[in-house]
């Protein structure tokens, strides 16, 4: 009789202990992650530069910060924020320039095991991505002075699945992947006889790959 009383105190102090600990968690999450933003340069040729090849932007890693609230224990969204970035962007192989661009993300995710060491969810959201910056010209890929200019803004689709896990009360380390669909970016001659005309596109649809530390209250 005393070894099931001790056993049920114990289950029921564990139990208080779990939801005492969800309580003083509270609905936000914020997070400081590093991020690789894995391009998947998808473009087409025309009748323009058949030969020459396509046009590319960099990889790049950068800071990002995401801020997340959960509604409930399972459903929760999250914004994740950067300051704008710059990306050299090359046409066959050659430099023509930068673009600057900002690409903030909304997701709703659902947290499979919310109050667990480890805290897997997936996500699926929105992608606006603006160009506030594009310094480009062709001349040295085409030899001839040819300014170039692109869209500026694309909204698409965005898919995330990551993983917290829980170091320490309120603090965790996180690994996140996304894949968002940035829409083709026309690529336009801008000044000159050829003024108009295009040149290619640029599928930019990254591979986003973040790890980080994450405060949750």
């Amino acid at each position: 009789m005393m070894m099931k009383r001790v056993i049920g105190s114990a289950l029921i102090g564990s139990t208080l202990c779990v939801a005492s600990a969800y309580a003083e968690e509270g609905p936000w999450l914020v997070r400081l992650r590093a991020l690789n933003m894995h391009v998947d340069n998808d473009n087409s040729r025309t009748a323009v530069v058949p030969a020459l090849g396509k046009a590319e932007m960099e990889d790049k890693w950068f800071p990002e910060v995401d801020v997340t609230y959960f509604f409930t224990k399972n459903i929760a969204t999250e914004l994740i924020l950067t300051y704008p970035q710059e990306h050299d962007v090359t046409f066959a192989g050659t430099k023509i320039g930068s673009v600057t661009h900002l690409p903030p993300t909304l997701t709703l995710q659902y947290h499979f095991l919310p109050e667990g060491p480890v805290r897997p969810y997936a996500g699926v959201g929105l992608n606006y991505t603006r160009l506030t910056s594009v310094k480009l010209n062709a001349a040295p890929a085409l030899g001839v002075d040819a300014p170039i200019d692109v869209d500026r803004n694309s909204w698409g689709l965005a898919g995330q699945v990551g993983v917290d896990f829980q170091m320490a009360p309120n603090w965790f380390v996180n690994l996140d992947v996304k894949y968002v669909k940035i829409e083709a970016k026309d690529i336009r001659i801008s000044g000159g006889a050829l003024a108009g005309t295009k040149v290619t596109d640029l599928d930019v649809n990254p591979w986003l790959t973040s790890i980080g530390i994450g405060y949750r209250f």
